[in-house]
This record gives structure tokens, sequence and C-alpha cells, in this order.
């Protein structure tokens, strides 16, 4: 059976230019980088390539300089954290166009290892210009895209340069792709889907798109307190958007006819105030004070959740249950979190977890790396997740 997609195991690279898009948009204070996980991420690639006696040349993006070289924006200070965490020279080429780009390529070896300057210091870059795309394709002789975080962007080096050259899936992004087709491209079934965060409305071609493809939709967070009122709830002075029930209704209307079950809390954890160890009970969702806002589900839904995750073979968790960074309404959060890490490593469970909320929560359970896969590429996930084509990674199909 052959692969979706093309990757490194079917590229040729000694003795080549490798042009390797990474995504090297990591924090940094002073000039020095506070959080090498992105990478550390595409460690492996950048070596297999050199190993294989390829010219590894990266191109990366970092902030947002639209088109002015500013020196805040230069790459020059990640060049140094990247030969810390693959320990290896790399060298840096203060452009990633034209001469001095050129010059620094002509001058490497096999196996050596070159990052170029900030691709957004050129506007086309962004707008996918075919004379930025044709200024890098003439740098090297095979590309290599290992950023899926960027591959919802149709920008130069993400996309246009794809088509110019033999262009394969880095370790990383072949990771995440085999990862999304375990989650919703071909699940094992039955396949249920959490979805929490803040907002119906920032959600709701992805609820769209998984009533659809899921057996279950567990709905977590301030969206599901919009669900509940629009069942005619009272939520008192909780995050609700009341414009949106119609909408709720609809979604849950559709489910039904999608043979979608969807799962909404029945009790939950309020307050009076938000703030962390502000005094709370749980009561029921019908019997929420006009002065109280849910800032977490109940014991009584986290058992409900859990005893239905344990029913399916493939999860996908997009978003909390509650307000988790404050205390005490983490709970629900950590304590299905760690269920889901337990049901995974007894191999009972696939389990996919995404975006930046949930990354940061399975993190402070603990239980990140018990999940099948956690993607860290927040909006190409949930693009990809609402069931759109990423560029990027079409670019990359075995057609």
């Amino acid at each position: 059976m052959s692969k979706p997609f093309r990757t490194l195991d079917d590229a040729d690279v000694a003795g080549k230019r490798v042009l390797l898009r990474v995504d090297l948009n990591v924090p940094t204070e002073n000039g020095k980088v506070t959080d090498k996980t992105r990478i550390e991420r595409v460690a492996s690639t950048i070596t297999e390539i050199a190993d294989k006696g390829g010219k590894v040349i990266l191109l990366a993006h970092f902030g947002r300089p639209k088109g002015q070289r500013t020196e805040a924006d230069s790459l020059k200070p990640v060049a140094a954290a990247v030969a810390e965490v693959i320990g290896r020279p790399v060298g840096f080429a203060a452009d990633c166009l034209g001469p001095v780009a050129e010059a620094a390529i002509a001058g490497m070896k096999n196996g050596d290892i070159v990052l170029l300057e900030n691709t957004r210091f050129y506007k086309g870059e962004e707008k996918n210009d075919p004379a930025i795309v044709e200024g890098l394709a003439k740098l090297g002789d095979v590309y290599v895209n290992d950023a899926f975080s960027a591959a919802h962007r149709a920008h130069a080096s993400t996309e246009g340069i794809a088509h110019k050259l033999p262009a394969h899936a880095g370790r990383a992004m072949q990771a995440e792709l085999e990862a999304l087709t375990i989650a919703l491209g071909n699940p094992e079934r039955p396949v249920a889907a959490i979805v929490g965060g803040a907002k119906v409305s920032s959600k709701l071609e992805l609820l769209g798109n998984l009533i659809k493809k899921v057996d279950l939709l567990i709905i977590g967070g301030g969206m599901a307190n919009t669900f509940l009122f629009a069942q005619g709830k009272h939520v008192g002075k909780s995050l609700c958007e009341k414009d949106m029930a119609d909408t709720a209704r609809k979604i849950m209307a559709d489910a039904e006819g999608a043979k979608c079950r969807i799962l909404l809390p029945v009790d939950a954890t309020v307050a009076k105030e938000f703030k962390a160890h502000a005094p709370a009970r749980v009561v029921d969702v019908d019997h929420v004070a006009e002065d109280e806002m849910i800032l977490d589900i109940g014991p009584k839904s986290v058992v409900m959740v859990e005893e239905a995750i344990g029913t399916v073979k493939t999860l996908v968790w997009n978003g909390p249950f509650g307000a988790f960074e404050t205390p005490p309404f983490e709970a629900a959060t950590f304590a299905i979190a760690k269920t889901v890490g337990f049901l995974t490593r007894e191999g009972k469970l696939k389990a996919i977890g995404g975006g930046g909320d949930t990354v940061a929560a399975l993190n402070e359970a603990g239980v990140a790396g018990q999940f099948t896969y956690v993607s860290a590429a927040g909006g190409a996930f949930l693009e990809w997740m609402e069931g759109k084509a990423l560029p990027g990674v079409e670019a990359l199909r075995n057609t």
C-alpha cells in the first residue's frame, strides 16, 4: 500500500543541497532562546539528512517583521540554540536569498548545516510570490518540510517551493500526519472527540466537521455553558454566548441526524468570583444560582466522561473542561487526562491531543508523554480538525 505522503524514506539526499523548512519561531529573551521544544522536535530530521551526506539548509520564519529587516527578528541567535540541541556546528547566512545565501551554500560540505536568515524579511514570502519561490528553489536540489505548525499557510517557503523541487515530509511532519490519520483520517472506531475552550463561535467549523466524523462528542469548557443555556438551563454569571443558542441547538439536531451522541456536563463546580482558591461548590447544572459562574465540570460529569471514554478506541482532544490555570478549577481536566493517559498506556485507546491550552493542561497534569501523540501546532491542528486542506501538507501528497 503506498503512503499518502512522500517522506524522507523516499528522498535521495546524499551530496544534495536540501532545503529543510522548520519552525524555529521560538520564545527568546535578551537574545537567548528560552524554550527549545520546537528545535528538539526537528533535531532528528536535521541530523538524519546530515548523516546521509546531505547539505542541510534550514529555512524558517521568526516573529512578524512584515517584510522589514529588524535586528529583533533575526534568526542569528537561534542558530546557536540549534547547534546546542543537535550537538553540531550550525552556520548562519545573513540572508535567505541572493548572493549572501548562495555564497554560504556554495561553501558547504556534505553533512554541513546552515541556517538562512528569516524568510519573512521578504514581503513576498507570505504572499507566495513566484519570484521568491524561484529564488528559494534555486538554492536547493531537494525540499523537505518539517514545519507542520506552518503548514496551514500557503507561503513561498511552506508551499510554493514544494512544487519546484522534489518535496518530502520531515520526521516531525510525518509523525504529525500519521497521528492525525489515526485520529480522524482512518480511525479505529468508536471515535470520541473532546472539545473544550471558551467559545462556540471560534469552534463552529470544528464542531460541524466533528459531528460527521465521530461517534461521540464531549463538550466542556465555557462552550458547554452555551449548550446548557440553549437547553433552557440557567447559567448565572458563567461565560456564555447567549446569541449562539440557536447555533448550539442546530449543532445538537445535526448531531442527532449524523448519529453522533453529544455529552454535556450534568453537574458543575461553581463560584461567585473567578480567582484562585475562591470558595466553590458543586451543583447539578439545573441549580446554578444567578450570582454564580460555572468554572469546571463536576465529579458526576467526570465519571460520566471517563465511562464514555472507556467505550471508545480513538480519542481526539482539543480544549480543557474548566479554567485549569486557576485552582481548584483544574480538577476535571486533570482527572480525565489521567484516565486517558492510563487507557492509552494499557493499549485500550489511541489518544491524540492538540492546541495550546490542551498541551499546557496535559503537561501540567503530567500525562502528555502517555498520549499516543500531542500536537504543538495550534492553528494548523485546529484547521486540520475542521476538515480543511492544509496547503503545506497537500503539496507533499503522493498523487
